[in-house]
């Protein structure tokens, strides 16, 4: 979920708050009570949970090797140029 910055422009009083993308936008603010907190624009952060985040998670066998023989295989292969004719 994302982490979205905010700030109240009656007091100054700065928070974040882990909300679904469909929430709406935080109003009060908790230090002084008033509807002035403004939502900040800042880099995009989010939290994943649970398990399953890596690639090699669901692979088996020589699978999980697919991603860093790729990798090694496109690094050890010749560059192909294009012969240009005149």
């Amino acid at each position: 979920m994302p982490i979205y910055e905010y700030r109240c422009e009656g007091c100054g009083h700065e928070l974040e708050a882990i909300q679904r993308i469909s929430d709406e936008p935080l109003k009060l603010c908790p230090k002084c009570n008033e509807e002035k907190l403004k939502k900040q624009i800042s880099a995009a952060s989010f939290r994943l949970k649970g398990g399953g985040w890596y690639e090699t998670d669901f692979k088996t066998g020589k699978k999980k090797q697919l991603a860093d023989s790729d990798s090694s295989s496109a690094a050890s292969a010749p560059a192909k140029t294009s012969a240009s004719s005149d």
